[in-house]
This record gives C-alpha cells, sequence and structure tokens, in this order.
C-alpha cells in the first residue's frame, strides 16, 4: 500500500474554479476522510485523483508515481460509490471477480482473490445469490469486495453509505473500520455526515468551497478548531455562537446579560467578536435568568434543551441526570471560562 499527495491541485469546469490549490499528505495506510458542506468539493476532489476528473492544474502523487494524467485503471486505485453499481444477472461471486476476468486473470487466482476478500467480509453465504437477493447493507459490503479483489494500493470511497437507513450505516461503520484495520489500506472516504468523519477517520480533511479549511486528526479538530466553520461543523449538536464586544472585563454577551471571561488573548476593548460553546459544557440554572425554554427533546440518557435568548440568539444545551428543564421554563446557563472560545466577528478566525 501507499500514500497520496497533492500539490496545489486545482480543478476549473470552463471559468469557474472549483478546486483551489489543494496542498495534501495522506500517508500510507492513513484512512483520510473529507467532509463538508453539499457542493464544496470534496466529490470533485476524491474523482482527481481516481481519474475521473481532469486536474486543471497541480500535481498527484500516489506513491512515488506521478499520476496527475494518467488514465484511471493505471492508477493503482478501487472506488466504491454511492450506488452500488452492480451487474443485476451475475452473481455475487461473478460481480466480485468481474473486473479480473476481464483483464484475463486465470479462474484460479480469481476464485483465490474472491474468496478472500469473501472471508474479510463475511460473505460466503451470499456468493450464489444475485444482487436483488441482498439487503442494501449486503450489496455495499459486495461493491466493497469487489475492489478488494482487485488489490489496489488506495481505496476511495464516495458516500457509500448514503442509500442504507440509520441502523444498516451504524453497522457498515463498524464493517469499513474493521477492514480498514485488518487489510490495512490506504483509504480515502468522502462524507457529508460528520458523525460519520469522527467515527472512521485517522485525519480529517474540512472543506469549504474548494479550499481546505483545517486537517487533523478528529479531537484536535473537535477540540482545538482554527476558525468558526470547522468549530460549526465538527461536533453534533453543532456548537453555540453568541455576538459579544469584547470589554475590560473579557467579552460583553447582550444575548447571556452579562460579561463573560474567558481564556484567550482578546483583541482591544470595542472589538466585535462571536464567542463559541459547545452543548456539552454549558449547565443549566433552573430558576433564574432570562434564557426561555422553547424545547426539550428527550432522547434517554440525555436532552437536548432549545433556549431563546433576549436578543433572539438560539442556544442548545446538553442535560443528563434526572433533574432536567422542561419547554416553558426561564433559565439560566453557565460555564467555566476554559470551554469557551472566541472567533473574530469577521473573518471567522478564532481568537487564542
Amino acid at each position: 500500500m501507499t500514500g497520496v499527495t497533492l500539490n496545489q491541485a486545482i480543478k476549473r469546469y470552463g471559468e469557474t474554479q472549483v478546486i483551489h490549490g489543494v496542498d495534501l499528505q495522506v500517508d500510507d495506510g492513513e484512512f483520510c476522510v473529507f467532509v463538508g458542506p453539499s457542493g464544496c468539493g470534496k466529490s470533485t476532489l476524491l474523482r482527481m485523483i481516481a481519474g475521473l476528473e481532469e486536474t486543471s492544474e497541480g500535481k498527484i502523487n500516489i506513491g512515488a508515481r506521478d499520476v496527475t494524467h494518467m488514465d484511471p485503471s493505471e492508477r493503482g486505485v478501487a472506488m466504491v460509490f454511492q450506488t452500488y453499481a452492480l451487474y443485476p444477472h451475475m452473481t455475487v461471486k461473478e460481480n466480485m471477480g468481474f473486473g479480473l476476468k476481464m483483464n484475463g486473470h486465470p479462474k484460479a487466482d480469481i476464485d483465490a482473490k474472491v474468496k478472500a476478500a469473501s472471508d474479510v467480509l463475511k460473505l460466503d453465504d451470499y456468493l450464489h445469490r444475485k444482487p436483488a437477493a441482498l439487503s442494501g447493507g449486503q450489496r455495499q459490503r459486495v461493491a466493497i469486495g469487489r475492489a478488494i479483489v482487485r488489490g489496489p494500493e488506495v481505496f476511495l470511497f464516495d458516500e457509500p453509505l448514503s442509500n442504507l437507513d440509520a441502523e444498516l450505516r451504524v453497522e457498515m461503520r463498524v464493517e469499513i473500520a474493521r477492514l480498514h484495520k485488518e487489510i490495512g489500506a490506504t483509504m480515502i472516504y468522502v462524507t457529508h455526515d460528520q458523525v460519520e468523519a469522527m467515527t472512521l477517520a485517522d485525519k480529517i480533511v474540512v472543506l469549504r468551497a474548494g479550499h481546505i479549511e483545517q486537517v487533523g486528526a478528529p479531537l484536535e479538530l473537535y477540540r482545538n478548531p482554527d476558525n468558526r466553520f470547522v468549530a460549526g461543523f465538527i461536533g453534533s449538536p453543532a456548537m453555540n455562537f453568541l455576538d459579544g464586544v469584547v470589554t475590560e472585563g473579557g467579552i460583553d454577551v447582550p444575548g447571556l446579560g452579562r460579561t463573560i471571561a474567558v481564556e484567550a488573548a482578546l483583541p482591544a476593548q470595542g472589538t466585535p467578536v462571536t464567542l463559541g460553546v459547545r452543548p456539552e459544557h454549558l449547565e443549566v440554572q433552573m430558576g433564574q435568568g432570562a434564557l426561555q425554554a422553547e424545547l426539550s427533546e428527550a432522547l434517554g440518557g440525555v436532552s437536548y434543551l432549545h433556549l431563546d435568548t433576549p436578543t433572539g440568539e438560539r442556544l442548545i444545551v446538553e442535560e443528563r441526570g434526572d433533574d432536567r428543564a422542561a419547554a416553558g421554563d426561564t433559565v439560566d446557563v453557565t460555564f467555566e471560562a476554559r470551554r469557551a472560545m472566541v472567533f473574530d466577528r469577521e473573518s471567522g478566525s478564532r481568537i487564542r
């Protein structure tokens, strides 16, 4: 197996540039996830690595090879798509071995590689079934098996779980994580679901409008985001944001009706900033304050309390334990200074 390097990779469609000079190193054996909102360029970037989209400028290396202008079949990659793309008239075994058959591999070699992939993915009982007789999760495992059989240097996944229901998505996340651990391959995975990104990735690449916003390990991005976009995108529920102004004692936050002390090197007094606090770091104070509880989402061991501030901003608070607020209650919230993050109001950059 081997790694992938992008050097100032650019993609244009006519006069429109959609990928803007991306530099990225995906190490050998790493599980790297591209994440971001719809239209951010994550699938386009993946297809550029696969050779399904032409790279307008820059360079793409797989290992020591410059593959920028190579045909997809020469790049040593295998791609798993959102749609399973299985041949309905073929059995599971035939689907998995079809690529090798077309390339003239001996039947004994094909059978051995299909059997090895089937063992990894627990497909032995389904090898003689056709896709119509399989569940969505089983079909996706067949599509992954077809990729494994090819013995690629790099696996590419383009939102492979989007067509599955919630339970199957969890099951397949575990399967893909187990697969990566077992075969140790370099994998690049595209998703808009930050939960998938957090649970699968060794490295997350957060994209917005064709630019990389931040690269890092999942908990690094969660605990130490570089800007408001990353802070708001990574984490579920999303981080709470409140407008404020720097004062002598910290940050005056009208939505909370008080000045908040923070552990950050604040700019000059009077500078408009944004205060960010994650839902699990807020603590509800019952029977006081000026925050109106609009809704409480009770999920069993945890509830999410939705609050309206006097300034019209919204807060979500994670509550645990038996004593929880309800819709209609008037409450206040507190949090430790070290838990607050401060962002420049105009640029969104983190103030540390």
